[in-house]
């Protein structure tokens, strides 16, 4: 067990209707693009990223090593996330279609954490600190 730690969510606003109106590749240009840049933060952060689904974006702070301002780390990352995400544009060859928006959310509390799996092993956490950061966001 892990207590405390801040969890970060994160989710593309309108995401399925821009999937729905862009091609399969330019989704995924736009979410390399945007994660590749969240990753780049949250290592300045020193943040820990467990896991990217789809448009969402998880990390925390305090784990795996602990840290005492992990909240503070995890405020100031997710107003870095969504300035990166402001200026990041949703399709590089049509520029008229704007940049990306995201909901955030964060919670602070206790969690559970181990690696999960032997074929392809997942950092997992569980807890209801990772239901409320969840719902925080959206």
């Amino acid at each position: 067990e892990y207590d405390p730690v801040t969890i970060f969510f994160s989710q593309i606003v309108g995401f399925a209707d821009l999937a729905a109106s862009l091609p399969e590749p330019k989704i995924l240009d736009l979410l390399v693009r945007l994660y590749s840049q969240f990753d780049t933060l949250s290592q300045t952060a020193e943040l820990f990223k467990v896991d990217t689904i789809g448009d969402a974006y998880m990390c925390v702070g305090g784990l795996p090593k602990p840290q005492d301002d992990h909240t503070q780390r995890v405020a100031l990352f997710s107003l870095d996330a969504m300035r990166a995400a402001n200026s990041t544009l949703i399709d590089e060859e049509e520029p008229s279609l704007g940049t990306i928006s995201i909901r955030v959310g964060f919670h602070s509390g206790p969690v559970v954490a181990s690696v999960v799996g032997e074929l392809n092993p997942r950092y997992c956490l569980l807890g209801d600190t990772v239901i409320h950061a969840s719902r925080m966001e959206s």
